[in-house]
């Protein structure tokens, strides 16, 4: 969506119909925008799922997020503040809306307008130092007096103490669970703290417990809304690296404060320095970096020309095409544009050979326009 284009208003049917969509079997962030540029709408790629998954080789049937089961679901969530905001709609993060996988619902309670302001994520390590959180605190504060908004995962450690300091002005709690199976348990406290000013964040469902593959999810979201992610410590192996690394495929600024070479909890830091992130030591050392940026437009990111036009349901690939697509195929990633190549096949049909082999849970979708057999 470019800078002029008036946001979207979901119904509440067609609300329904996304949530629907985005909670059944088989569908990430990437495959429902697929579906929707392929079929126009939810409602018609809700109907064509089965039909996918059986030309896509599988088993059984994908499940179907059932009407009643996203109702129940939209009428809970209400029922404890929490609303479901639609991509391109306008309390939907601009940032956040430019990344490859953005969730096409997000869960957000609390303070809305904390997402319309300019934002920095903080995140670091879980067994902070006195020295790590002193220095979190002190860029914080310069931070929010610049008027930016902290964003962070309500983790215990350096997340904490980003999201304490900041409550007055603002912070953005982001979640690997859904709004009502907060994590760790003890920062439900700090989580209400957090919401005259600041906001809580998932794409999760209500209920749903964190597993450990959904912090690196979270940490995309987290990197995503922001202009800069800043790790404060981070350990060889810490979850803040995957935050870092994320940041820098989106096009995001990072920053590290380094540490003594002494101190475990710096090797991480201190390894991003020497990779080429920016060291800071003061909140101005981020500020400088991050008001140029703020001053340019977003690039719009637009669905390649071969996407905006959908595809009629009863169009169905050559069992010969079908073939030769799949055989190109591996566990190991290849572009789309390759596989149009290759098959000598059309982009539409490619494309929808994709969406077969991902409903029928055959199919892995990456960063850049890569996919993969599973």
């Amino acid at each position: 969506m470019s800078e002029e284009t008036e946001p979207i208003r979901l119904t509440d049917e067609q609300r329904l119909d996304w949530l629907r969509l985005i909670r059944s079997q088989n569908v990430g962030p990437r495959t429902f925008r697929a579906l929707i540029n392929h079929f126009g709408g939810a409602r018609a790629a809700l109907e064509a799922l089965p039909g996918l998954a059986r030309r896509g080789g599988g088993n059984a049937s994908p499940q179907i997020y059932s009407r009643e089961e996203a109702q129940r679901e939209i009428d809970a969530a209400r029922k404890i503040g929490v609303s479901f905001v639609a991509i391109g709609e306008a309390d939907y993060p601009r940032r956040l809306q430019m990344i490859d996988d953005a969730p096409p619902l997000i869960a957000i309670r609390g303070h809305a307008a904390a997402l319309a302001m300019p934002q920095v994520a903080i995140v670091g390590s879980r067994n902070a130092s006195a020295a790590g959180v002193k220095i979190t605190q002190r860029l914080v504060h310069g931070l929010c007096e610049a008027g930016f908004a902290i964003v962070s995962g309500l983790a215990r450690g350096i997340d904490a103490a980003a999201h304490r300091a900041s409550l007055a002005s603002g912070t953005v709690a982001v979640l690997a669970g859904g709004q009502d199976r907060v994590y760790p348990p003890e920062h439900v406290d700090l989580l209400d703290a957090i919401l005259p000013a600041g906001l809580a964040l998932t794409e999760m469902p209500l209920g749903w417990e964190p597993r450990a593959r959904d912090f690196p999810r979270r940490n995309r979201l987290i990197s995503g809304l922001s202009l800069g992610v800043v790790i404060v410590e981070a350990a060889k192996r810490s979850g803040s690296l995957i935050t870092a690394r994320l940041a820098l495929e989106q096009g995001r600024e990072v920053f590290a404060v380094p540490g003594s070479p002494l101190d475990p909890r710096a090797e991480g830091t201190n390894g991003l320095i020497k990779q080429g992130a920016t060291p800071v030591t003061e909140a101005a050392d981020i500020i400088t970096v991050l008001q140029p940026i703020m001053g340019l437009e977003l690039p719009a990111r637009e669905p390649e020309e071969e996407e905006m036009e959908p595809v009629l349901q009863n169009i169905e690939p050559a069992p010969d095409e079908r073939t030769r697509i799949v055989a190109l195929l591996s566990p190991a990633p290849v572009s789309i544009d390759d596989l149009i190549r290759l098959s000598q096949s059309s982009p539409r049909v490619v494309r929808m050979v994709l969406l077969e082999l991902e409903i029928a849970g055959r199919l892995e979708r990456h960063g850049g326009g890569l996919v993969s057999l599973m």
